[in-house]
């Protein structure tokens, strides 16, 4: 009965730690991107949608800004191209382009929305 124990023990133990290495190299291959939206005139802008478009699935995340204009996007795969974009009351910033090659794990971007 004693050895049992011991052996059960010994395998939970070792799961444990396979599943600490696998954690952990999970969180290594992750990528995040966060920044500011700014208007023309570099000041931050509060509540604008920021869209992050994965190209491969064509899936379209949304975060709306903090009062200092700052967004982020975590968890993203670091083998999938992203679009980024930012939108304010009908005016839009430039499309930024996160690539796959980019082996980065934290990315940071400054999307300035134009006025028409």
């Amino acid at each position: 009965m004693r050895l049992k124990r011991t052996v059960f023990l010994a395998a939970a133990l070792s799961l444990v730690g396979c599943l600490a290495v696998l954690q952990g190299r999970a969180a290594e291959t992750v990528r995040t991107v966060s920044g500011h939206v700014l208007d023309s005139a570099d000041q931050p802008l509060y509540k604008a949608v920021v869209y992050l478009k994965n190209t491969k699935t064509l899936v379209i995340r949304t975060y709306i800004t903090e009062k200092d204009g700052s967004f982020r996007f975590s968890a993203l795969s670091p083998n999938v191209d992203y679009e980024v974009y930012a939108d304010h009351q009908g005016d839009r910033s430039d499309v930024k382009t996160l690539s796959a090659f980019d082996n980065r794990k934290q990315i940071v971007f400054t999307l300035k929305v134009h006025s028409r």
